[in-house]
């Protein structure tokens, strides 16, 4: 598969066959990894073919190999880069930030003076967002539209988002504000600096907001650590 050229370019009416199988290995890699996505229909995603607002990674034979697509939210005011996924026999090949570069870039192209922003569980993503420019931000900092929360309905984490007010879940924010934002070089070399910090917050996240609907609370008496200072530490970022 590494000897196959790829091809990243924006889908259009003519890829809208391969719908059906993309929708397919999202939910497929959301159950693989035992996190959730908010999940779109085949339909949808075609229909994002249609309105050019989505980029296809294809082999020159017509092998599907990626995808992701652009939502809009708060009239135009925020973009999303939705929906990334690679076939399973093309992933860590480098092509996932391939599709993150084309759709970045097309984000801005149609929509200039948009906040464009994404929600991810994994460091890799984060990694090719603070490539791009991208900060880790707090849900506040995203669209309040209530379009894009309904949305995460179907999502196997939603009674976690319910239960923090929609203010944290599993899901890393990040933002990239096209009046207001660092340079790639910075935010890039500030992941870099921190990576194995971030890696520890993201285990502390997933445990912290996992515990209550894992198991019961430790009952009266009984001692555990104090999280006092972990807390403090971390309740701006992730709001825990």
């Amino acid at each position: 598969m590494d000897n196959q050229e790829i091809i990243i370019r924006v889908a259009h009416s003519g890829d809208t066959h391969y719908a059906e199988t993309i929708t397919n290995e999202m939910e497929e890699s959301a159950k693989a990894r035992g996190t959730g996505i908010a999940k779109r229909s085949p339909e949808y995603v075609a229909n994002k073919m249609n309105e050019g607002k989505a980029v296809i990674a294809l082999t020159k034979d017509g092998t599907w190999v990626g995808f992701c697509y652009i939502e809009t939210w708060s009239h135009g005011a925020f973009v999303a880069n939705s929906g990334l996924i690679v076939s399973p026999a093309f992933r860590k090949s480098g092509v996932a930030k391939q599709i993150k570069e084309r759709i970045f870039k097309l984000s801005r192209q149609l929509f200039p003076e948009a906040k464009i922003f994404g929600l991810t569980t994994g460091l890799a993503v984060m990694k090719i967002n603070s490539d791009l420019g991208y900060e880790p931000v707090t849900y506040s900092e995203l669209t309040q539209d209530e379009e894009f929360w309904s949305g995460c309905r179907s999502c196997v984490n939603f009674d976690i988002l319910m239960s923090k007010e929609r203010k944290n879940c599993m899901c890393t924010a990040m933002l990239y504000d096209p009046k207001d934002h660092y340079e790639p070089e910075e935010t890039k070399q500030y992941f870099e600096e921190n990576k194995k910090g971030f890696e520890r917050l993201l285990r502390f996240k997933e445990w912290k907001l996992l515990k209550p609907f894992l198991r019961p609370p430790t009952p009266k008496g009984e001692q555990g650590s104090d999280p006092s200072k972990t807390k403090k530490f971390l309740s701006y970022f992730f709001n825990l």
